[in-house]
């Protein structure tokens, strides 16, 4: 197979996972290519995402590493499956960023998404046009097509709570989030209505820091927390800044996050007390 020198995050998940798999079971790159009938640097190419794995040479691997769950085994044969896949955003390849298209990828992929928001609504409970107004702000040279193109893709990306198996989502935003506003007092007062509708939905869960909570200290600014359907899959951490995305994978940087989230959901008001405050935002505006 040839050498794949950007392998996607979907990619490296498999890639994670089977290396994760060879490690537990105590095998070297060397014990798996006696199994695989290949040159150890195949191995190696595998578990750093650089190469794909057939399904034979895949079935192989799960039987040398004692998976023998039907259920365990599924489950990465589908994940090797997806990660050739292209979803329904390849449709946008040429109209958005190549890091935003591959973020959205994973996110479809999730089964719980805990996400952080300091100064935004978290994209996935943004009204059509709160993310008209955003990429204005942000993107004031864009044009009305590009603006309509994010806006289309914002849309799709928000059937994930809608879909046969929908997003357990939990969002943790700072009161700031609702001060802060994007667009008209009209488009603002609709988004925050939206959020309000969108906090009694069962499948999710959302919070507001309160100003004056001293953990806002702990607010260096927004993340994402994506786990997968595998129980023994490990989550992935994504963060941005203006000029760059960041996704951390490794156990230690992942349980640095989730400890920070767990103390930020411990801090923020319960939902009832949270759409008290959005609602107390609404009447503001008056």
């Amino acid at each position: 197979m040839p050498i794949n020198s950007n392998p996607t995050i979907r990619q490296r998940r498999l890639a994670r996972r089977l290396r994760e798999l060879r490690s537990l079971a105590g095998l070297t790159h060397a014990d798996i290519a006696k199994v695989l009938g290949s040159a150890e640097s195949k191995v190696g190419r595998i578990e750093n995402a650089q190469s794909g794995i057939r399904l034979p040479d895949l079935r192989a691997w799960l039987d040398a590493t004692d998976v023998t769950d039907p259920a365990e085994r599924a489950e990465i044969e589908e994940l090797s499956r997806e990660a050739k896949k292209k979803g329904w955003w390849s449709r946008y390849t040429n109209a958005v960023d190549s890091a935003y298209a591959a973020y959205v990828a994973v996110e479809w992929d999730a089964a719980e998404l805990y996400n952080v928001e300091t100064n935004l609504v978290p994209g996935l409970l943004q009204t059509p046009d709160y993310t008209r107004a955003l990429i204005r702000l942000q993107a004031p040279d864009a044009t009305d097509e590009h603006v309509e193109t994010q806006i289309k893709v914002r849309a799709e990306r928000r059937q994930i709570l809608t879909r046969e198996h929908p997003l357990q989502l939990w969002v943790v935003i700072g009161e700031g989030v609702l001060r802060h506003r994007v667009g008209s007092p009209e488009v603002m007062r609709a988004q925050l209505e939206s959020l309000v509708e969108d906090s009694r939905k069962q499948n999710i869960e959302l919070q507001v820091l309160p100003q004056d909570d001293p953990m806002n200290a702990c607010l260096f600014g927004p993340f994402v927390i994506m786990s997968f359907p595998a129980s023994t899959e490990t989550s992935i951490i994504y963060t941005e800044s203006p000029t760059s995305t960041v996704y951390y994978e490794e156990a230690a940087d992942v349980e640095t996050y989730t400890t920070l989230f767990r103390r930020l959901n411990m801090a923020a008001a319960n939902v009832s007390k949270s759409r008290a405050l959005i609602l107390d935002a609404i009447q503001g505006m008056d």
